[in-house]
């Protein structure tokens, strides 16, 4: 069984970690471990009609941000790895240094010291170069940084489908294919 936790983060673009978790959701032999920052409670509110409560539905285990007990917060609990959808710039310095001041920030570092998967979807436009350098730092840490960037060779022509390959693109960080991600098919010359 895979085992991976998911955090949303503050940032614009809420509705791609609640996509990620449906996504999640529907696999076979995951389980998922959520933390929702109070930043992201009000993007949702802000950006979605959604029930915020409704996300806790999507993972086997909600943790909240102030809970540094949680398990996934040690070390010694397993998991494959962590996902921040978004990611917000003030989530992004946190880990690029080492300021673990919530569970979302303490999770993310635990899988960096254990040698674990950390993938990042940084969410700010334009980026500043503060923005860029901790991202670098994120990404020299260990962290495979993955923006969401509109996608234009698969013929994705609506936001859901967008937001699908973003998707497709975190999922095959951690070995698991999404049907929804259309791949480049190249050209034979």
């Amino acid at each position: 069984m895979k085992r991976l936790i998911v955090g949303i983060s503050g940032a614009s673009g809420v509705v791609m970690g609640h996509r990620l978790l449906k996504v999640l959701k529907q696999l076979p032999d995951l389980e998922v471990h959520l933390v929702i920052t109070e930043g992201a409670v009000k993007n949702f509110a802000c950006e979605t009609d959604l029930d915020v409560t409704e996300l806790a539905q999507l993972a086997a285990f909600t943790h909240s941000n102030k809970n540094l007990a949680a398990s996934i917060s040690s070390g010694s609990f397993v998991t494959d790895g962590m996902i921040i959808i978004p990611a917000s710039m003030k989530t992004v310095a946190g880990i690029a240094s080492g300021f673990a001041e919530n569970l979302l920030l303490r999770a993310a570092d635990v899988c960096l010291k254990e040698n674990r998967k950390v993938v990042l979807v940084p969410r700010e436009m334009p980026l500043s170069r503060i923005h860029l350098r901790n991202i670098r730092e994120c990404a020299d840490n260990g962290c495979v940084i993955v923006p969401p960037m509109l996608t234009f060779y698969n013929g994705a022509d609506s936001l859901e489908q967008q937001i699908d390959h973003i998707i497709g693109k975190i999922l095959m960080q951690f070995g698991i294919e999404y049907q929804k991600f259309v791949a480049w098919q190249g050209e034979e010359v």
